[in-house]
């Protein structure tokens, strides 16, 4: 790969995530970094590019249409690593997975969809370990977070002698704007469902992800939506947690990671995540809303004249906050686990800036980077992988180095 033209591609550079991680790629790069930026539209790629810092100014440019096949097939070929960020990846993701398998070419994205990672693992995993690419899906907030979260309690367990890890739960905390991709995400699965209904069977099974879905164990894993509740013991004492938007794909993420790395968590992982809301009445009263507020928007999205009205309340594609709200936020998520010995280990994962924007930004051109630079620093495996799985350790250090804190230890 070290004759290819580019190190790194950014496709769909024109987005308002693509835009954002394309100045961070300018501002963080390693010098001489071989980057460049793709899209559809010559016009918006030159906009975005004059939009930079040097060097990103004299990036070379890439025009790639998401159905023309020749063109994705041209563009992988360039290049050790490409991310993208053109989505719903269910209307246009796969042709640039199978694009980049078909090369031997590293990939990313940002995908939060359970039934498109399941479309392109069975579509590419194979092509992929063949030719020797890792096919990461994730790589933003959506899965990050989680997935590098566990694999750290699961690297002090096993460095302690602790056993293997049973009982985990990841409480998040956030602050930040409205993702008009999540939003149109969430459109494009309930469309999925109303055209299939046997995708529900995807959305349900809490290892929907499994490299080897008959090999699972037959672990009781927590529910995606629990009831508010309110919490008694251990830090979360007192504090309220409702449903966390983002459970019942992080789940999964996870759950694969422990499967492809040979059950290395333990068989007997239960897995779960939710959010707090907070103390008191004021927090009983915000997962009550939260919990509500999710339920409205999924039965929203499935009924056809609520569906009108929230396409016109709710935000665009390519549509994110504005820079003052992306400063402004915020995650932490704090994760308990116990293990096969009956010790106690807490981890706690957390950066400055919108999750879904400011911080999904620095965390997809990381690994971006992580991918294109590092290869012979990362674990040796390819197929479709996940951020644990393809890079773990290699990118606990970029990201550490980037500001976001990522830390383990025994539970006090």
């Amino acid at each position: 790969m070290s004759q290819r033209e580019h190190d790194v591609v950014l496709y769909g550079a024109t987005s308002f995530v693509g835009a954002l991680t394309a100045d961070y790629l300018a501002r963080h790069a390693p010098t001489g970094t071989r980057v460049a930026l793709a899209g559809r539209s010559r016009d918006k790629l030159e906009r975005v590019r004059a939009s930079l810092p040097a060097p990103g100014t004299d990036w070379p440019l890439i025009v790639a249409d998401s159905g023309d096949r020749a063109a994705l097939d041209a563009m992988a070929a360039s290049t050790t690593a490409l991310a993208t960020t053109v989505g719903p990846y269910a209307k246009y993701g796969l042709p640039v997975v199978e694009a980049c398998a078909a090369a031997g070419t590293h990939y990313a994205d940002l995908t939060g969809e359970a039934t498109f990672a399941r479309e392109a693992i069975d579509a590419a995993d194979a092509r992929a370990q063949a030719t020797g690419a890792r096919i990461v899906h994730s790589c933003g907030y959506d899965s990050v977070p989680s997935d590098l979260g566990v694999l750290l309690l699961h690297s002090r367990v096993q460095a302690d002698g602790e056993g293997e890890l049973t009982d985990v739960t990841t409480v998040a905390r956030i602050r930040g704007g409205v993702s008009g991709g999540t939003i149109d995400s969430m459109r494009g699965i309930a469309d999925a469902v109303r055209s299939d209904r046997s995708t529900m069977k995807v959305l349900r099974d809490p290892y929907s992800l499994s490299p080897d879905r008959e090999g699972e164990p037959d672990t009781r894993q927590p529910s995606d939506n629990p009831a508010p509740h309110r919490v008694e013991g251990g830090w979360l004492d007192g504090r309220w947690v409702a449903p966390f938007v983002m459970a019942s794909y992080n789940t999964r993420i996870v759950r694969r990671s422990n499967a492809i790395a040979g059950y290395a968590y333990g068989k007997g992982l239960r897995y779960g995540e939710v959010m707090a809301t907070g103390k008191g009445p004021v927090g009983a009263v915000t997962a009550g809303a939260v919990t509500a507020g999710l339920g409205a928007l999924v039965a929203g999205f499935a009924t056809p004249g609520a569906r009108q009205l929230l396409d016109r309340v709710l935000p665009k594609p390519g549509e994110g906050p504005s820079e003052q709200t992306r400063e402004k936020g915020w995650f932490r998520h704090d994760v308990d686990a116990t293990t096969t010995t009956g010790a106690r280990y807490t981890a706690r994962v957390s950066a400055s800036g919108d999750p879904g924007y400011a911080a999904t930004a620095v965390i997809l051109g990381e690994s971006l980077l992580c991918l294109g630079l590092d290869g012979d620093r990362l674990p040796d495996r390819a197929g479709s992988l996940t951020p644990a799985t393809a890079m773990g350790p290699v990118l606990v250090e970029r990201l550490r180095t980037a500001g976001h804190v990522y830390e383990a230890g025994r539970a006090h």
